[in-house]
């Protein structure tokens, strides 16, 4: 996949991808804060951090309070990393990098914890095993990867939220015909999907020593691979 082929490069970035968050009802920013307090619990001080996807940094600027060594965060949209310069400028501890999550351009054994959240694990439309076989080669002995997909119980209150994205144009129109059981879709051809915890599980099957899964907040399905 080219760096310019995904929804989040040429359509839902830089300021429009701020808008959706900003267009967040209630419910969906207590998830949002909830996935991202479930990623601060588990960071240790003067650890190396990645985030796959990590969009104009809104999930790295609420980390920079944690006791980190370094905070990485990579995305194939080069807008929306030109806002997250600015957005995280008073932020030393930082980098950033335009990069494919599949095809990263770090050493092995360079991160402590690498995570891609809010559904990135479908929503950034990659071949998923080579996703996770990515995350796990850059990651040290020992390290952990994270990544979460949406609940079902959290399904109306998902289909709220994209709907208004759709209403304000940030996103196609939603096809209601076609759009059900998990998965959202635009005429437009943007597809959101979603995994169940057993479909998790299979996917992480033989990747490193330890595999979990967990529902947090009654929103997110949240897989834990210790490396």
């Amino acid at each position: 996949m080219l760096l310019t082929d995904s929804y989040y490069s040429k359509t839902l970035s830089a300021d429009r991808l701020v808008r959706c968050y900003e267009l967040a009802p209630p419910r969906v920013q207590t998830y949002l804060k909830a996935e991202i307090q479930h990623i601060r619990e588990r960071i240790k001080p003067g650890t190396q951090i990645l985030e796959l996807g990590c969009g104009y940094g809104r999930v790295l600027k609420d980390l920079s309070e944690i006791d980190a060594d370094m905070l990485f965060g990579v995305d194939i949209s080069l807008s929306s990393l030109r806002l997250a310069c600015e957005y995280l400028a008073e932020i030393p501890n930082t980098a950033l990098s335009l990069m494919n999550a599949v095809e990263l351009g770090f050493n092995h054994d360079s991160f402590d914890m690498v995570f891609f959240i809010q559904n990135g694990i479908s929503a950034f439309n990659v071949d998923q095993r080579k996703l996770l076989e990515a995350a796990i080669a850059v990651t040290t002995s020992g390290g952990t990867i994270l990544f979460s997909t949406y609940s079902e119980a959290f399904w109306g209150d998902r289909l709220d939220w994209f709907r208004i994205q759709a209403d304000h144009r940030l996103i196609g129109e939603i096809d209601e015909s076609q759009t059900g059981n998990g998965v959202i879709i635009c005429k437009d051809g943007f597809r959101a999907t979603t995994l169940k915890p057993e479909e998790i599980l299979d996917l992480a099957r033989g990747l490193g020593s330890q595999v979990s899964v967990e529902t947090v907040d009654n929103s997110s399905i949240f897989c834990e691979i210790r490396n």
